[in-house]
């Protein structure tokens, strides 16, 4: 038995880096709310913040549901 290291490497790499975006792109969707919240208790606006935040989870939920169709539509 042999291992592709090329391949496990690469299998590695790419799973970091959606991993790492994933949680950035979450990460951000969290940091737009928190700035609707410091607006509205300054008697203020922040409709993109928000905007952004709801495009940044339904960006998550995407990769998440493509994820499962990959996994699924493989057995």
């Amino acid at each position: 038995m042999t291992i592709d290291w090329a391949a496990l490497g690469s299998v590695f790499g790419v799973s970091l880096a959606f991993t790492v975006g994933l949680v950035a792109l979450f990460t951000l969707g969290i940091n737009g709310l928190s700035r609707r919240e410091k607006a509205t208790a300054e008697g203020g606006s922040a409709a993109l913040a928000v905007t952004g935040a709801y495009v940044c989870f339904a960006a998550c939920a995407a990769a998440v549901v493509y994820g499962m169709y990959l996994i699924m539509a493989k057995s």
